[in-house]
């Protein structure tokens, strides 16, 4: 995990979003279950991602277009994860953010 903090930008970014919905959900009481296990989700298939991306670099230094097949079909994977982890936060986040805004 510390190599992907020094070296993927993204994990940096997706651990801070992370953070921030933890501390949403703490502020608007909804359940940590579901922020936790969707965050769980999304930070693996970040790591998974890196973890792939090193072997096919060590395996295929040179540009081939199956190594670019391999890389890109595992960040589709993230960014699967990362949609549906946005869309589920808006269905648990919205009512009690509009509510908590008296905005509902």
């Amino acid at each position: 995990m510390r190599y992907a903090w020094r070296v993927q930008r993204n994990f940096r970014v997706e651990v801070c979003l992370a953070a921030l919905a933890l501390g949403l959900a703490l502020w608007l009481g909804v359940s940590l279950v579901p922020v936790l296990l969707l965050t769980a989700l999304v930070l693996s298939l970040e790591l998974l991602n890196t973890a792939l991306e090193a072997l096919t670099d060590l395996a295929s230094p040179v540009y081939h277009p199956l190594a670019k097949r391999a890389k890109d079909t595992a960040a589709g994977a993230v960014l699967l994860a990362s949609l549906t982890a946005f869309l589920l936060g808006l269905y648990l986040f919205l009512p009690p953010l509009l509510a908590r805004l008296g905005l509902s």
